[in-house]
């Protein structure tokens, strides 16, 4: 990739991230290069800074739009990314799914920071004390913006096979040229950066627009999930869930994680306001004009979503989703994704709400997976005890569930993810690094040929942006395209 590129976003209609032009920049204006950063103070304004460029939208319209989470409802544009027909110069990839500029820009800040906090001026007192909280934030963001590339552009984990360019100092000039490595060597400094991030980081959820110990111990587990390294995960993902302040929430407090009312279970977040970034909800449908006129909703809930709750016990349905009397009303598609609603129709605050990065719903999730892989599919400190206790949490009235075989664990572990996390950024991901299909109902599938994407077909990865192999002859394109 060649740093000086930058996506300028805009919201086109029903604010789908849009990439209008590329232009050239170079970095060093965005942060200032090491002579802004020359104090410890200013190595923060770089910190936030790569925080800021975090765009949580990008995955959580991916993996719901990609996979079986939605169906098309008033509105649709989407067809060649919806129904699979992307190709490396694809428009709807461009406009919506660019991971490459963003993520490398978070990794290039953090570098910059990292090379500059050795010799920056301590000014006030205690700059010494966030000198080195500061470089467990950048080493925790340099981790998780590499994370997330290889989620969007990588495989299922193989050690041999490739992953993306690991890029641990400041892109030198615009032109620098860079190849990508493979998954092994790859994921061995995933994990050595949010390791030596994790003890300089603070060990509370006080400020959790930031990155703390529980936060970097929910990206561990998350890295180790990916990788396959069982072991690794539930010991992270144990330590998440262990953390003080992080149980999972009570049936009375759970909605109003999604309200914004209060942070259970949350360890990390990005704040999105009604100025600043995306409007989650509005991913789903468009600001209303007013309490009674519901603008156009672009994606409803898919069926086989829908379905798979109990929709008179399990608390998650009510607050995920939604059946509107008023669009029922006026002869429209009625069921809404409720997730990011935000306040009322109309209201200065509709469809505003927080991305909830890391929570403890998930950790349960990816320890029950973890330990049933294991062989820990029965009895005490097993899947099967996470994921009744998961469960019993989310629904009124729950029986508890013996698994009599590890597949029956894993089978129930993707289910319950599929219940527990739509519209959260992992779906489509989950079904690839699994090795299964999208199988999406008839009912909720555009086309005939819209229904099923084939386990481990090479579109479960997406096309390296033709510009960037264009420009950077060490790129190697993904096989299929």
């Amino acid at each position: 990739m060649k740093y000086g590129k930058i996506i300028l976003s805009s919201l086109i209609a029903f604010s789908l991230l849009s990439c209008k032009k590329l232009l050239e920049i170079e970095e060093t204006d965005l942060i200032g290069g090491e002579v802004a950063l020359s104090t410890v103070a200013s190595c923060e304004q770089g910190v936030i800074g790569a925080y800021a460029g975090i765009p949580p939208e990008m995955a959580i319209l991916l993996n719901s739009t990609f996979a079986d989470e939605v169906k098309k409802s008033e509105f649709y544009n989407a067809g060649t990314t919806h129904e699979w027909q992307y190709g490396a110069t694809d428009v709807g990839l461009r406009d919506n799914f660019t991971a490459i500029d963003p993520f490398y820009r978070i990794v290039d800040r953090a570098n910059r920071v990292l090379r500059a906090l050795p010799t920056a001026d301590s000014i006030k007192v205690g700059d010494n004390t966030l000198r080195e909280k500061l470089k467990g934030e950048a080493l925790f963001l340099r981790a998780y913006a590499h994370f997330e590339l290889v989620r969007f552009y990588g495989g299922a984990f193989d050690a041999s096979k490739l992953a993306m360019v690991y890029q641990e100092e400041p892109s030198p000039t615009p032109t620098t040229e860079f190849a990508r490595i493979n998954m092994g060597p790859y994921f061995e400094k995933l994990v050595a950066d949010i390791t030596a991030a994790k003890p300089l980081l603070p060990n509370n959820i006080t400020d959790i627009n930031r990155a703390n110990r529980p936060a970097a111990a929910a990206l561990q587990a998350r890295i180790a999930l990916y990788s396959k390294n069982w072991a690794a995960a539930a010991t992270a993902a144990t330590e998440f869930i262990d953390a003080t302040g992080l149980g999972l929430a009570s049936k009375a407090n759970f909605p109003g994680i999604w309200t914004d009312a209060n942070t259970s279970e949350v360890a990390f977040r990005i704040i999105r306001t009604a100025t600043v970034g995306t409007r989650l909800g509005s991913l789903w449908r468009g600001v209303s004009s007013s309490a009674s006129n519901i603008n156009t909703v672009t994606w409803q809930p898919s069926d086989k979503l829908w379905n798979s709750y109990d929709q008179l016990n399990d608390i998650r349905f009510a607050s995920y989703l939604k059946n509107e009397p008023l669009l029922s009303a006026a002869n429209r598609p009625s069921r809404l994704v409720n997730k990011y609603a935000g306040t009322a129709y109309g209201t200065a605050n509709e469809n505003v709400a927080n991305a909830k990065i890391f929570r403890t719903g998930e950790m349960y999730l990816i320890r029950a997976e973890a330990r049933a892989e294991q062989g820990a599919f029965t009895g005490a400190n097993s899947a099967e005890s996470d994921i009744n206790t998961l469960r019993a949490a989310r629904i009124n009235g729950y029986t508890n569930v013996a698994f009599a075989s590890k597949d029956q664990a894993i089978n129930a572990v993707m289910d319950e993810r599929f219940k527990e996390l739509p519209f959260e950024g992992h779906r489509f991901w989950d079904l690839k690094r699994r090795g299964l299909p999208v199988a999406r109902l008839s009912t909720d599938a555009p086309t005939p040929t819209g229904t099923t994407l084939p386990a481990n077909d090479h579109r479960f990865l997406l096309p390296i942006p033709l510009v960037e192999i264009q420009s950077n002859s060490s790129m190697q394109q993904n096989p299929g395209y």
